[in-house]
């Protein structure tokens, strides 16, 4: 799936958001942006701004929001963004925007955001985990934290080897490696300057681990070909086997503490607001169906004479 699909996916989500701002008339683009902000493009006079185009890469799923942020991203992005702006003024042209339904719909959604804003807000502040929690958990799990060779690594994946050439001279020519990879490369990991983080033996397609654990620190590869196209790697760490330190995986350990401490923190808070709460359920119970009558019994088979 290309870039321009995966985006484009998001303009319902991206239209319904901006509905709530077109409710009254007028664009939606432009009702929150500052002054400051510049334009990036104005649709039938309605403006669209670099605030705009910011928010909306924002509320983008993770993986996608990466590939928002090469320039062929960006440029699908927008049109994405002024395709929204059509729908809305056409709607508000043929009175979609003020029909019941959309009414309903919007005061719906209204609830259901002011609900998991609150819901958000409340539950990260008193699920806070405490250095204390974190040295307890690791202590009580050492095991969970021994690893096997280790080692840390950058890449830029294009998908030709003329283009992989291209940029491995750049780089020999002392072309900043994280700056090439926010610009160039097609991996997610792009608008991170194309770290991947540390990985062991087992984790990465066989071609591309190869060459990356025969590399020595801050040295570059040359040219990997695999089935995601043409790869250029940078080691930037390595650590032999043994048990991590602390510091190394707290944010492992916040993430396998999280869950349990959040749901607690949200029981009690269910409990806290009902006991301050007068509650009264007017409807019984729905009835269970009633049972079907059995099926009547075969008759007996004639006696064989």
């Amino acid at each position: 799936m290309n870039i321009r699909t995966l985006l484009s996916v998001t303009v319902t989500v991206i239209a319904t958001a901006g509905l709530v701002a077109c409710q009254g008339g007028g664009s939606s683009s432009s009702s929150t942006s500052s002054k400051d902000a510049k334009v990036i493009a104005t649709v039938n006079g309605a403006k669209i701004t670099s605030e705009d185009f910011d928010r909306e890469v924002k509320a983008l799923p993770e993986y996608i929001r990466a590939m928002a942020d090469t320039p062929q991203g960006k440029k699908e992005m927008i049109d994405t963004l002024v395709m929204r702006e059509l729908i809305l003024q056409q709607a508000a042209k043929d009175g979609v925007d003020k029909g019941k339904e959309i009414e309903e719909k919007l005061a719906e959604l209204k609830k259901r955001i002011i609900v998991d804003t609150y819901l958000k807000k409340k539950v990260e502040a008193e699920s806070k985990i405490s250095d204390d929690e974190l040295k307890k958990f690791y202590e009580q799990n050492l095991d969970k934290f021994k690893a096997g060779e280790q080692i840390r690594a950058s890449h830029i994946l294009v998908k030709s080897e003329q283009e992989a050439q291209s940029i491995l001279e750049q780089l020999k020519k002392g072309a900043n490696f994280e700056e090439l990879a926010k610009t160039k490369s097609a991996d997610s990991s792009a608008a991170k300057g194309g770290d991947l983080g540390w990985f062991g033996k087992g984790n990465m397609v066989p071609a591309f681990e190869k060459a990356a654990f025969g590399l020595k620190e801050g040295q570059l590869s040359g040219i990997v070909k695999s089935d995601f196209g043409y790869h250029i790697i940078k080691l930037t760490g390595k650590r032999a086997a043994g048990t991590r330190p602390l510091d190394e995986v707290k944010e492992q350990i916040k993430g396998a503490i999280m869950p349990q401490k959040q749901q607690q923190v949200f029981m009690k808070l269910k409990e806290d607001l009902k006991k301050g709460a007068k509650i009264e359920l007017t409807d019984a119970q729905p009835a269970a169906p009633a049972a079907k009558p059995a099926a009547p019994a075969p008759a007996p088979a004639a006696e064989k004479k």
